[in-house]
């Protein structure tokens, strides 16, 4: 596939850059790119990141960053199994526990969300970092609803972290899910609370809690191109001014 002019190796991470330096300098500079094209495009056109991530598969699947950037592309476009094979090869080449939450969450996308539970009480957990930690909260909330039980993923994603009144990059995404659970739940007061604490805490748009919220709240958006539908408009069988005064201007001869 082309790669952009603009497009040099150098802007991916520097630690990428080391694993990198085990490869043969031109081979190095060509996965690069590819995974630079990788993280441009996984947002607004995720099968085009995951036609780079498997380019870059192809030329290094013995470097721990390719198999990563190859498992969010796969998890990108929903191609879970995959996903879920490349996150744990990244995972037995470094040995991070960093992708525990992603793997977890590939478990619910294909169907087995008691399995993604057995890895929220799994002790690989408590080595997140407190990022990594929300993660999985949501995750084993996400897997409570998949089975039905929506009080337990209310209770789930009830914590010291949704208490808080700190920001952290997590906090809109852990409000929206639990006043997106409250509303499954029946229990709309509490949820517009929260859909409103999460539109506080979304600083970046990451949520759609603002739409949620003037749903709740019985707010229509309009066009504000579209016409009065109640507007007369003159020969779409309405009668014109002119032809009214021309009618009257008759009945009166």
């Amino acid at each position: 596939m082309p790669i952009p002019e603009d497009v040099t190796g150098e802007e991916i991470d520097k630690d990428v850059r080391q694993e990198l330096q085990s490869l043969p300098k031109t081979l190095a500079e060509d996965v690069a790119k590819n995974l630079v094209m990788v993280a441009r495009l996984i947002d607004e056109d995720p099968e085009g990141a995951y036609a780079y991530s498997r380019i870059a598969l192809r030329l290094a699947s013995r470097v721990a960053a390719v198999r990563e950037a190859a498992g969010f592309a796969a998890y990108a476009t929903q191609k879970y199994a995959e996903a879920l094979a490349e996150f744990r090869a990244a995972r037995r080449m470094t040995g991070t526990v960093e992708l525990w939450p992603l793997m977890a969450d590939c478990e619910r996308g294909l169907g087995r969300p008691e399995k993604a539970l057995d890895m929220a009480g799994a002790p690989e957990v408590q080595k997140l970092d407190k990022a990594g930690q929300v993660e999985m909260r949501l995750v084993a909330a996400g897997a409570r609803r998949d089975m039905g039980q929506l009080d337990a993923a209310i209770v789930t994603l009830q914590s010291s972290e949704l208490a808080s009144n700190s920001v952290q990059p997590w906090t809109a995404r852990l409000r929206y899910a639990y006043a997106d659970a409250l509303l499954a739940a029946g229990r709309e007061g509490e949820a517009r609370e929260w859909f409103a604490k999460a539109v506080e805490a979304d600083r970046d748009g990451s949520t759609d809690a603002s739409d949620r919220l003037a749903e709740l709240d019985g707010v229509e958006f309009m066009d504000a191109l579209v016409e009065d539908e109640d507007e007369v408009v003159p020969g779409d069988g309405a009668v014109d001014s002119r032809d009214e005064q021309d009618a009257r201007d008759d009945d009166k001869d």
